[in-house]
């Protein structure tokens, strides 16, 4: 994507973005920063059974919390109605139940911080006509595309409300899919906007950096199936999934496409091999880049996906605890911003 705006024409003739676009990319760093957070937080309420403990989308009035023991029974009383307190949490106590409720409300309101963080700079740049035209419209989009991740989120809670224990994976996994692409827009305007000169390369190595990165997109979404399903607190062993490469489970039931998403084995063993391809696409990256001036970017992206690999590898062995779990998640953003930079502002020859 590129950016117009009122003094695009030495950015046009190739040489640099002008340098009223700078705030704004911070800016739009620090929602990356603030996007980030989000997800891992998300990732936590996950990992610690959280993600259920609210029972009720309530935008505005939902940001004040209980504030005194009955409205906590309140809050209480109102998952007891919900399938996962009777077949896990059944007979918790309140305090227990406290310790989840805060998790899925820091979720929530890191979400309402992060609408109000873009919503109020973003009226100040375009008031101020610091940004016009395509870059306003980009930026009111985004802010859209925000409004709706947090109603695709509470359409994912609705799905564990009725009658399953946890969320459906495949909302999850759309859930985190808007977190990511959120994300990365906003990362790749930043870039946009900062001042950089174009790198010329080939339509080959131009081809390549894109699909690196939609390939760690991918991969992604691959974890968010694994994240779905708790699929990564079994087959604790590595680089065989207890003694074998395709691990016992696979296909259960009446195999199809479906069944790849459906079954604890399948969604890890798709993760794995998602990762090993990364690696490989990394390396030949790399490879074909080192002569280039590509040849930093190159090295920066097949380093981050090596060290992420490293780490799933340490998160599989220790069965998934919540630190290891919420680095790796944090990790994954990392390589998907650094093979978005190397991505951008290519220009084939």
């Amino acid at each position: 994507m590129t950016i117009n705006t009122t003094a695009s024409t030495a950015q046009n003739a190739g040489s640099s973005t002008p340098p009223t676009g700078r705030p704004i990319a911070i800016w739009l760093l620090i929602m990356c920063g603030l996007v980030a957070a989000m997800v891992i937080v998300g990732g936590a309420t996950r990992l610690t059974d959280s993600g259920l403990s609210i029972t009720e989308w309530r935008p505005v009035t939902g940001a004040i919390p209980p504030l005194n023991e009955e409205q906590w029974l309140e809050e209480f009383e109102k998952y007891k109605t919900i399938p996962e307190y009777e077949q896990v949490n059944y007979g918790m106590s309140l305090a227990e139940f406290k310790t989840i409720y805060w998790w899925e409300w820091g979720h929530r309101l890191l979400g309402r911080v992060i609408g109000a963080a873009f919503f109020f700079p973003m009226v100040f740049f375009i008031a101020t006509g610091r940004a016009r035209g395509r870059l306003a419209l980009k930026l009111i989009g985004l802010f859209v595309l925000g409004g709706l991740q947090g109603a695709l989120g509470w359409w994912m809670v609705t799905s564990g409300l009725a009658d399953r224990i946890d969320v459906s994976q495949y909302r999850l996994a759309a859930h985190l899919s808007l977190a990511v692409i959120l994300f990365g827009l906003m990362f790749w305007l930043a870039l946009d906007l900062w001042p950089s000169k174009k790198v010329e390369t080939s339509r080959g190595l131009r081809l390549g950096a894109l699909l690196l990165a939609g390939g760690v997109f991918g991969q992604m979404l691959l974890g968010a199936f694994v994240a779905g399903l708790r699929a990564g607190r079994t087959f604790n062993t590595w680089p065989l999934m207890n003694g074998k490469f395709f691990p016992d489970g696979y296909f259960e039931g009446a195999p199809g496409l479906n069944d790849l998403f459906e079954t604890i084995a399948a969604v890890q063993f798709n993760h794995r091999i998602g990762a090993y391809l990364l690696a490989l696409g990394a390396a030949w990256f790399f490879f074909s880049a080192r002569k280039t001036a590509l040849k930093s970017r190159a090295r920066l992206v097949l380093a981050a996906i090596g060290l992420q690999i490293v780490l799933g590898i340490w998160t599989i062995l220790a069965a998934t605890p919540i630190s290891l779990g919420l680095l790796h998640q944090a990790g994954a953003l990392g390589v998907f911003a650094a093979a978005l930079y190397a991505a951008h502002n290519i220009e084939a020859s």
